[in-house]
């Protein structure tokens, strides 16, 4: 009984092991974070325009590198936190590559060329990266990395569904309205 109830651990741990979502490799093996979205009611040029102010609003993570009437490429970076029971630490930083494409009705977006570069502390006690030169995610480690390999892995895609998240969602909502919502001033000069 004691036998077979390691069993059904074993066997349980090793499909829930097995479900972890990873990213999909596209035509070059790079990994990939791809969607289309079809919106019914929204104009290429107001998504243009909403995808513009999302990426204004990740200044320090994301840097817009060109831009036309239809498209948007630029470059960004995710921190990678490492967590010990209570107390975490980033352990290192995920650069990738968005582009946004926009149609009457529908968009597309994809994050590819995925590389990641460690942290080591420097002699403040500070956060910083050991190296300038990034290991794309799709090298498999040797056999002593294979597991902190797989929670960095764990925790890009982790970060990029919600990053992709965010960004369907700013672009379904429409931002200009907020802007237009008349604020009530207080005069001090009537009484």
């Amino acid at each position: 009984m004691k036998y077979l109830f390691i069993l059904f651990i074993a066997i349980i741990s090793l499909k829930v092991s097995a479900q972890q979502k990873q990213f999909p490799l596209d035509d070059r093996g790079k990994f990939i974070y791809y969607e289309v979205v079809d919106v019914k009611t929204t104009s290429k040029d107001s998504l243009m325009m909403r995808a513009n102010t999302f990426l204004n609003s990740y200044k320090k993570s994301i840097v817009k590198e060109s831009s036309t009437d239809t498209s948007i490429i630029a470059k960004g970076k995710m921190i990678i936190d490492k967590t010990i029971l209570v107390a975490g630490h980033p352990s290192g930083e995920v650069n990738y590559n968005l582009n946004f494409e926009a149609r009457d009705k529908k968009y597309r977006f994809w994050l590819t060329d995925f590389e990641y570069i460690p942290y080591q502390r420097d002699r403040y006690g500070n956060y910083v990266a050991s190296t300038k030169i990034g290991t794309v995610l799709e090298q498999t480690p040797g056999k002593l990395n294979a597991g902190e390999w797989k929670d960095i892995l764990e925790s890009a895609y982790n970060k990029t569904n919600k990053l992709a998240e965010g960004f369907k969602k700013a672009l379904a909502t429409n931002s200009t309205d907020k802007q237009k919502t008349k604020v009530n001033t207080v005069s001090t000069k009537k009484w």
